[in-house]
């Protein structure tokens, strides 16, 4: 896409990201909210996963702990402190009642203006490589819990004893890393610095992907800065796909 981006939104307070794996936010929204942190704002992070799929050499139960631990300190990296996991399946997570259930139970007790979450889509890119079954199933779950939430009729059972209440709340979800980004949120140099240093501590995983962590995180993330830059009158940003709720 070449059209022009726009800026995101700032009129919020608190966000919940959600994605599938340890890493993820890291590949696509880092910076951004690196950023939004620095400003005051609550962010927070919601797993559907611990990753334990994702490196070869390392068995199920040990690559979860290495991985949980890998994105804690990433997560503070960019100034977030409150990471949740759900323990789905890595690499099999289905997009259904389950997860949308705790997806919804996570927006009703963090109460978040703003959702962000992964490419959601079939590709990356334009058409280039498809994307994987868990981004696509949690991107779209998220899309579905957002109204799930205000909605006391679904999922009435978390309701019960008034621990929690519906929650309509969401304004928007930012999709990080669509390749259909009509929005943006300009970064700077300190920002970039600090998501070059959150990807690079998923040290393990990188690693088992046979790349270098420190130059491979530099070059990733402040290439895909510079290139959006160029739909954003040359400022270094994050893209996002925004939609209302």
């Amino acid at each position: 896409m070449t059209d022009a981006l726009s800026p995101m939104p700032e009129d919020w307070e608190r966000a919940l990201a959600v994605v599938a794996h340890p890493d993820d936010l890291e590949y696509g929204a880092a910076a951004a909210i690196a950023e939004w942190t620095t400003a005051g704002k609550d962010v927070r992070y919601l797993l559907a996963t611990r990753g334990e799929a994702g490196i070869d050499s390392l068995p199920p139960q040990e690559c979860a702990a290495v991985r949980t631990g890998e994105q804690m300190a990433s997560a503070a990296r960019v100034g977030v402190t409150e990471v949740e996991f759900l323990s789905h399946r890595d690499g099999v997570v289905e997009n259904g009642p389950q997860l949308r259930r705790d997806i919804a139970a996570a927006i009703r007790r963090h109460r978040p203006d703003l959702l962000i979450t992964l490419n959601h889509h079939p590709v990356w890119g334009v058409g280039r490589m498809l994307n994987t079954p868990d981004h696509r199933a949690v991107g779209g779950a998220v899309l579905d819990a957002s109204g799930d939430a205000g909605n006391r009729w679904i999922f009435p059972e978390q309701l019960a004893g008034g621990l929690l209440e519906p929650w309509g709340g969401v304004r928007w979800i930012a999709v990080a890393a669509s390749p259909f980004a009509d929005r943006a949120k300009q970064v700077g140099e300190e920002a970039l610095e600090r998501a070059v240093a959150s990807l690079r501590e998923h040290h393990a995983y990188l690693v088992g992907l046979g790349v270098e962590p420190e130059p491979y995180a530099r070059e990733l993330i402040t290439g895909e800065a510079d290139a959006a830059a160029e739909r954003f009158g040359g400022r270094r940003c994050v893209p996002f796909e925004l939609f209302p709720r």
